[in-house]
C-alpha cells in the first residue's frame, strides 16, 4: 500500500461536521482530505426534509444539503475522497489513515465520522426509513401535527422524545418492552402526567406495515404472546445510538458507550487529533450542533498546525 505525500489535515467523516471541517479548514489553507466513505453525508443522506437548518425558511431535503456542503467545501480546495475509513494509527507523527483503497500520512486529523440509531432489525423498517420510521423527534416531529405516533423505548430519550411530540401529535404511544421503565423519576412522572401519552407495556414491535409511508404497527406482548395491531403515521425510535469508532479503539480514549471523548469541546486524549459531531456528542446530535463543532475542530486544528510549525 502505497503512502502518498504527508498532507497537513485529513478529516474522516462527511456528515455536516465533517463537511463544515471541510470548508473551515479548507478556506484556511489546510488542502484537507475529506475521506467521506463509499457514500457521503451521514445519516443527512437518509434524511427527508430538513427544517431546523437556518437560513432555509421553507427547508431544504437532506441529501440537497449535503450535496451544498461539498460544492462549498471543494470550492475552497478540499478534495472528496470516496473511500471507508478502516483503521487509523496515531502512535507518531505523520499520523496513518488507512482505508479501502490507499493509505494518507497526516500532521493532524480531525474525527467526524458520526453515530447511527440503534434499530429494531425489521426488513420493513429499512424500507420505511425516512417514510415514517425515524429516530429523532427534534428533526421530524413537527411533520406529524395532529397525527397518532408511536416512540419506543425506556430511557430518559424515550421521554423526551415522547413529551416533544405531544407538541404536535394527537397522541404519542410509548412502546416498552418491559413492565416499568428505565428512565429517572422526574422525566417518568412527566410522561405519566400528560394526557396525550399512553404507554403500551411489555410490548415488542413485530413488524411495520405501510406501503409507501407507515400505517401501523404489529406488536406482540412479551407475556402472552398476543399480537395486536396499532394504528400509527409514525415511529420514532429512541433505543440508543451507536456511534462509529471501530477504526479508533485504543488510538484515542472513548467512553463506556464508545463515543469520542473530548476536552476543551473538541480535543482528543492524542495532540493533533480532534473529534467532532455526533462521534463525540451523545447528547444533542442535530445538524447545526454537529456543524458547530466541525468548526471548531477546525479552528483548533488550524491553531494546531500553525503552532507546530
Amino acid at each position: 500500500m502505497r503512502h502518498p505525500e504527508v498532507q497537513e489535515c485529513v478529516i474522516i467523516g462527511s456528515g455536516p461536521a465533517g463537511l463544515t471541517a471541510a470548508i473551515y479548514t479548507a478556506r484556511a489553507g489546510l488542502t484537507p482530505i475529506v475521506i467521506g466513505g463509499v457514500e457521503f453525508g451521514g445519516q443527512l443522506m437518509t434524511t427527508t426534509l430538513v427544517e431546523n437548518y437556518p437560513g432555509f425558511p421553507n427547508g431544504i431535503q437532506g441529501p440537497e444539503l449535503v450535496q451544498s456542503f461539498i460544492q462549498q467545501a471543494e470550492k475552497y480546495g478540499a478534495k472528496m475522497q470516496y473511500q471507508n475509513a478502516t483503521r487509523v494509527d496515531f502512535s507518531q507523527l505523520p499520523y496513518k489513515v488507512f482505508t479501502d483503497q490507499t493509505s494518507y500520512l497526516t500532521g493532524s486529523v480531525i474525527i467526524a465520522v458520526g453515530s447511527k440509531p440503534r434499530r429494531l432489525g425489521l426488513p420493513a423498517e429499512e424500507q420505511l426509513w425516512g417514510k415514517g420510521v425515524t429516530a429523532c423527534a427534534t428533526c421530524d416531529g413537527a411533520l406529524y401535527r395532529d397525527q397518532v405516533v408511536a416512540v419506543i423505548g425506556g430511557g430518559d430519550s424515550a421521554m423526551e422524545e415522547a413529551l416533544f411530540l405531544t407538541r404536535f401529535a394527537s397522541k404519542v404511544y410509548i412502546i416498552h418492552r418491559r413492565d416499568q421503565f428505565r428512565a429517572s423519576k422526574i422525566m417518568q412522572d412527566k410522561v405519566f402526567a400528560h394526557p396525550k401519552i399512553e404507554v403500551v407495556w411489555n410490548s415488542v414491535v413485530d413488524d411495520i406495515k405501510g406501503e409507501k409511508f407507515v400505517e401501523a404497527l404489529v406488536l406482540s406482548n412479551t407475556q402472552s404472546k398476543a399480537k395486536t395491531e396499532l394504528l400509527v403515521a409514525g415511529i420514532f425510535l429512541a433505543i440508543g445510538h451507536i456511534p462509529m469508532t471501530n477504526p479508533f479503539v485504543d488510538q484515542v480514549d472513548l467512553d463506556q458507550q464508545g463515543y469520542v471523548k473530548v476536552s476543551g469541546e473538541v480535543h482528543t486524549s492524542q495532540s493533533g487529533v480532534f473529534a467532532a459531531g455526533d462521534v463525540a456528542d451523545p447528547t444533542y446530535q442535530q445538524v447545526v450542533t454537529a456543524a458547530g463543532m466541525g468548526c471548531k475542530a477546525a479552528i483548533e486544528c488550524e491553531k494546531y498546525l500553525s503552532h507546530a510549525k
